[in-house]
């Protein structure tokens, strides 16, 4: 007999695996949204909608809380001079954040079932394929950069949105790969335009009645917050043990199973 979701959502198990979860995500270098979003589905038994505007919350918190510790290793100074790059990729995350969210508040539970478990396949073809790539020889600055950068910061808004995630495992794949920059200050600059993007699809999630969730589980999203920041300082002290060679692939093994479970979620 399945627990009821009342019994799943005890505190210690939202501590718990949150604490994993944000382990995997500071393994490589992210919040763990990506690996929290299959728990609150099928552990703590929440809806998709449910589970996204959850996931958004917590995103903003491990991200909020990132900053700071992040520039210790790229300080601000590095930040603010690509701040042409920040604003070029806003332009459309904005945008793509709003209109995601929205969507994911009218589309039908199991269309959004099967939405996450594309983009969870997606996501994990992402770190197999695009998270240790070298960083090229940039676009020419000009037009054609500028409206790539905004079309690629509006899909990402669409996709951090409908999944809740702060988008940072496709941002710093496009900041190395559009613009040309250090994988390290891809990281610093991707939290930098997460955050803002987050805001503006938590700020549509908040106008939709499911939006009510975050209330009645406060003390769960609040213990597994804690949990993902600390697991993503242990999964960052451990990443130096681990080669990607096996890393990488593991993950994305994890998100493919877990888009296949969603997907059969979305069925029953």
């Amino acid at each position: 007999m399945a627990p009821s979701a009342s019994t799943s959502r005890n505190p210690l198990a939202a501590l718990g695996g949150g604490a994993v979860i944000g382990a995997l995500g500071g393994l490589i270098g992210l919040g763990g949204a990506e690996f929290r979003l299959p728990l609150l589905i099928g552990a703590f038994r929440f809806a998709a909608l449910q589970a996204v505007i959850v996931n958004k919350a917590m995103s903003l918190v491990v991200v909020t809380a990132a900053l700071p510790f992040r520039a210790r290793a790229v300080p601000l100074g590095a930040v603010l001079a690509h701040w042409s790059i920040v604003a070029n990729l806003l332009a459309g995350s904005l945008v793509g954040a709003w209109l995601g969210a929205g969507w994911a508040t009218r589309v039908h539970a199991t269309t959004l079932y099967r939405i996450i478990a594309v983009l969870l396949v997606f996501i994990a073809t992402v770190l197999l394929l695009g998270h240790d790539a070298a960083a090229p020889a940039p676009l020419p600055n000009g037009p054609v950069q500028s409206i790539l950068g905004v079309a690629a910061g509006f899909a990402i808004g669409v996709v951090a949105a409908l999944l809740g995630v702060a988008g940072g495992e496709l941002l710093i794949p496009t900041l190395v790969l559009l613009f040309g920059l250090d994988i390290k200050l891809a990281g610093s600059l991707a939290l930098v335009i997460s955050l803002p993007t987050m805001v503006v699809g938590f700020t549509r999630y908040s106008r939709d009645r499911s939006f009510v969730v975050l209330a009645e589980n406060r003390t769960l999203v609040l213990v597994m917050a804690i949990g993902s920041i600390i697991g993503a300082g242990i999964g960052g002290q451990l990443l130096g043990i681990m080669p990607s060679a096996v890393l990488l692939p593991l993950l994305a093994g994890i998100l493919l199973l877990s888009a296949a479970k969603i997907w059969r979620h979305g069925q029953s």
